[in-house]
């Protein structure tokens, strides 16, 4: 087989390198922080008497025994331990968790609160202490060592906080986008999409695990139905960026409007209406099935609607989907290879709509 040509490489014009370098110095200046150090004694105290705030974006406490005993050890062993990031509030001063809830849980607990220690593979010895077990020495030692943070300036503005959050949770494992956008978008609009998250009627069709739940992902897809079903204007195959930009956007309209606020809950409302008539398993793939798939969701709940917007009679017309709905095609409309492309995005929710419409016209 003859291989294929190579592209040949761009050419960096002295245009081009000044246009990055301006570039760069522009958003190195939407960041503006310092750095600083606490000992795990302030730490533990600051966390027990609330100085530091956990954010409504940041997961409930998740970490399990196991994994809370494996991190003091790794204090008690001398590793090194990741930074915490804060946000520096313009409101009340205190620092906001963006990155470290768990581990400041977590040495507050031991410190202050009796978490007593599991097993331990590098230390063994220690399985079953707590801290006042430990010599007086040691404790010492321990509430001495320090961790470094940085502190995110008040200064720097919303879309400059998501993206660091962004960046940081590509990583590590924290607050997630709906997580974020939860905590540093609160609106009407936003509150408006978590109590939808909730209704008892999206629940059923959105079936998905305690997980998935406490990481909003309820919260994301209404948001996905809400954002993709006003237009696509400004989608960069970049779900994150998008979607937060429109939250904004939206909060400032209902905020201006407030009678917006009904209209898009009933127009939710409405669309899983149908969908729930429509489709027998709801967002799942099958009747076992446990999990919603994004893809999935899009096709079938921004289809319905572009669908009731063609043919509002639709409502009142039986539709079976079963000839399409388990078909090959299908399968491979909201299969998962790029899946947050644009064209792949219109895709699936037209071809939902086109079979749906098919169905209407077809009985009218």
């Amino acid at each position: 087989m003859a291989k294929r040509p190579h592209a040949p490489d761009p050419v960096i014009t002295d245009e081009m390198k000044a246009a990055a370098e301006r570039q760069i110095i522009e958003q190195t200046r939407r960041i503006d922080f310092y750095l600083t150090e606490y000992s795990l004694e302030l730490l533990a105290s600051k966390m027990r008497d609330r100085e530091f705030e956990v954010p409504g974006y940041q997961r409930k406490f998740t970490w399990e025994d196991e994994r809370k005993s494996r991190f003091i050890e790794s204090i008690l062993m001398g590793l090194p331990i990741p930074f915490l990031f804060f946000w520096e509030r313009p409101d009340t001063g205190r620092l906001e968790i963006v990155d470290g809830s768990q581990r400041l849980r977590t040495i507050e607990e031991f410190i202050h609160g009796g978490l007593r220690l599991g097993e331990l593979d590098g230390l063994p010895l220690l399985s079953g202490f707590t801290f006042a077990d430990l010599t007086e020495a040691r404790q010492r030692k321990v509430s001495n060592r320090s961790i470094r943070g940085i502190i995110l300036n008040e200064h720097v503005d919303e879309e400059a906080r998501f993206d660091m959050f962004d960046r940081i949770n590509t990583g590590s494992k924290i607050a997630n986008k709906a997580e974020v956008r939860r905590g540093a978008l609160a609106g009407p609009f936003m509150s408006m999409v978590i109590r939808l998250a909730s209704e008892p009627n999206f629940v059923s069709l959105a079936p998905m695990s305690k997980e998935r739940v406490d990481l909003r992902e309820r919260e994301e897809l209404v948001t996905r139905f809400f954002a993709y079903g006003d237009g696509l204007d400004g989608y960069k195959d970049r779900p994150a960026q998008f979607l937060f930009d429109y939250t904004k956007k939206m909060n400032a309209d209902f905020t201006e409007d407030p009678s917006l606020e009904m209209a898009y809950f009933n127009r939710f409302s409405e669309t899983m209406n149908q969908v729930f008539r429509i489709f027998p398993y709801g967002f799942r793939r099958n009747a076992k099935g446990k999990a919603s798939p994004r893809a999935r969701f899009e096709a079938l709940a921004l289809g319905t609607y572009l669908a009731l917007q063609d043919r509002p009679h639709m409502v009142s017309i039986p539709v079976d989907p079963s000839g399409w709905l388990e078909g090959r095609e299908f399968s491979e409309v909201i299969g998962s290879d790029g899946a947050n492309a644009i064209a792949r995005l219109r895709l699936r929710m037209e071809y939902v709509r086109d079979r749906l419409v098919e169905a209407v016209d077809g009985a009218s």
